[in-house]
């Protein structure tokens, strides 16, 4: 099985940690540190060796950062942990704050001292972070010290080693465009920017680009490592030499340079010394990185990762990819949902039991890489904590008269899949159908949103909240974000969200997801894959329209709907959606299952 459900935390953290760290602080004349939820990739996923924030304070959240300072510290998450960060945190030695309503440059204007010193790992904090950061201690009269070497790992003694995963050559029937022709395009759009290099610091751009996979980090085939891009010479990449097979080897050999990422920056210093510019990315890349070229005597050009944007425009091979992909897991899914009819109600089934069985099955078609994230099986009150993670300590009953949330995915070779149903056991209350069905009007409202090119996620991202809005309710989370192919299942630029500033483009891949959760009771979330297309022209219509295709393929629980809620167009969609899912997963099913979908997509 691909997902553990240990306690992650030490209870040694905490109180103990955080006196090792002001230890190895004082002895470094410091008055401060922070610690990120970040490596030196500044990705979502982190290997166990740079997972710092957790070692601290306990928190296991994928955003956040602690402070520290001499005789106070807090722990600052946004809204999708608010639950979590309480449980798993000791809230007397770092009491939680929300970092959107409280920034930790604002929590540090109001604490910073004249004269004091401040440490940053220079490379754990973006070029963008950093100015911020800088500008709270100028304003302050405290000094802003970027270090080489963290603090955090002079005091944590069984610190894991760094991960070496073995890379892999995807193959360009799965990935639908040689890296040759890649780097050509993305070499242009380095010329565009007037600039003669790129540094890459994110782990799936540089997959992407170079056409490999890694297995560095849970269930995303990233390999950890950094690249540079000349305009108009052959690139250099990064990368742990015992993670490279000599077929590997020879895979790359014709595309770029192979080095140790100990020689990054010595690399990156070369780059300054030659007087170059290079395109650094600030929202990325880490102020190591910059300061690297920029105290060397090179000149930086800030812009965009060139990758982010090709990569997240599918091409047809990997739109191919990501439609086969659904259907094999809709297959595994609706397998799934039929036992989970047929145990839940007995009132034995755990969140850890529902999670290893929904992998099971997918395990079960042969062609399961990794899930794409660790499942949340959220059962009751569970359910409420929006990226809930099941331990064996946290496991719980999934209880008849609760919603239960189950938001899941696979890793194929062909195409990453995430999906999120609430699922009803026993009777559901009238005010939990209701919030359901406010949900899955949201759902639908982007599942059939047309809109103009050069539309944001942003200007979609209200489709997805107005009936819940209008009852007074919200959710603390985007409503969608990016999805790459057999890569990090979070990917940007694109996303629906209140700050998704990317139009949206044909090819790109976004989940559909709104929600609500109501704090210590239940949480409900409904979770389709969309892929953007171009839209059917409409007669009279005077501008080229996009719209969205449903990928994933699984039917919402019928016993959760108040069909009174829905209009008539709302309800059109959702039997023609499960008509869809019938006539398409069906005839792949066993009858057993496949007589239990029938009954579950049947019209309303």
């Amino acid at each position: 099985m691909f997902q553990t459900f240990d306690d992650l935390s030490d209870p040694s953290c905490g109180a103990p940690h955080a006196a090792l760290l002001r230890s190895e602080l004082k002895r470094l004349a410091l008055d401060g540190f922070l610690i990120p939820r970040a490596d030196a990739h500044q990705g979502e996923y982190v290997p166990a060796a740079d997972c710092r924030l957790e070692w601290l304070t306990g928190f296991s959240g994928s955003a956040g950062m602690a402070a520290v300072l001499g005789e106070e510290a807090a722990v600052f998450v946004d809204g999708r942990y608010t639950i979590q960060v309480r449980e798993q945190v000791d809230m007397a030695v770092f009491p939680a704050r929300h970092l959107i309503n409280e920034p930790v440059t604002d929590w540090l204007a109001a604490r910073l001292k004249s004269g004091q010193r401040l440490g940053i790992d220079a490379m754990l904090h973006t070029v963008r972070e950093v100015r911020r950061l800088r500008k709270v201690c100028e304003d302050a009269g405290a000094e802003l010290v970027l270090l080489d070497d963290n603090p955090v790992d002079a005091v944590w003694v069984d610190r894991p080693e760094p991960p070496l995963g073995a890379v892999t050559l995807h193959p360009l029937d799965k990935a639908g465009l040689a890296s040759k022709s890649k780097l050509a395009d993305i070499r242009k759009a380095i010329s565009d920017k007037k600039a003669d290099a790129c540094v890459l610091t994110q782990p799936d751009s540089i997959a992407w680009l170079f056409n490999i996979r890694g297995s560095d980090v849970p269930h995303a085939p990233l390999p950890l490592s950094f690249a540079i891009v000349p305009a108009e010479d052959k690139p250099s990449l990064f990368i742990d030499g015992r993670k490279l097979s000599n077929s590997v080897r020879d895979g790359l050999s014709g595309l770029t340079g192979l080095a140790d990422p100990s020689e990054l920056k010595p690399a990156l210093n070369a780059l300054g010394a030659a007087g170059k510019t290079v395109l650094i990315d600030p929202a990325l890349a880490g102020e190591g990185i910059a300061a690297a070229i920029r105290d060397a005597g090179g000149t930086l050009v800030e812009g965009s990762d060139p990758v982010l944007l090709p990569k997240a425009v599918k091409n047809s091979v990997e739109i191919q990819g990501a439609r086969a992909a659904q259907l094999r897991d809709a297959v595994a899914y609706a397998k799934f949902l039929c036992w989970f009819d047929e145990v839940a109600p007995s009132g034995d089934l755990d969140e850890i039991g529902a999670a290893e069985k929904l992998e099971q099955f997918r395990l079960e078609t042969g062609v399961l890489k990794d899930i794409s994230f660790d499942t949340i099986s959220g059962a009751g009150p569970n359910g409420a904590i929006c990226h809930y993670r099941v331990t064996r300590s946290s496991n719980l009953k999934i209880p008849a008269g609760k919603p239960y949330l189950i938001d899941s995915g696979a890793q194929y070779e062909d195409g990453t899949t995430d999906i999120t149903r609430t699922l009803a056991v026993g009777e559901m209350t009238a005010g939990m159908k209701r919030h359901y069905t406010l949900v899955l009007k949201g759902h639908i409202a982007i599942s059939t949103a047309r809109f103009p090119e050069g539309t944001t996620g942003a200007q979609l991202d209200t489709l997805a909240r107005i009936d819940l809005w209008k009852a007074g309710l919200d959710f603390d989370h985007g409503t969608g974000h990016g999805v790459g192919s057999y890569l990090s299942v979070h990917e940007g630029p694109q996303r629906i969200a209140k700050t998704g500033a990317t139009p949206l483009k044909p090819g790109m891949i976004l989940s559909n997801e709104p929600g609500y959760y109501p704090a210590g009771e239940y949480g409900i979330r409904l979770e389709n894959l969309e892929l953007v297309t171009q839209a059917q022209a409409v007669e009279g219509g005077e501008r080229p329209m996009l719209g969205f295709e449903t990928l994933t393929l699984a039917p919402f629980d019928l016993r959760l709907v108040d069909t009174t809620l829905l209009t008539e167009a709302e309800r059109c969609w959702l039997n023609d959606y499960h008509k869809r899912v019938a006539e398409t997963v069906g005839p792949l099913l066993d009858d057993k299952t496949w007589k239990w979908l029938e009954n579950a997509t049947a019209a309303v």
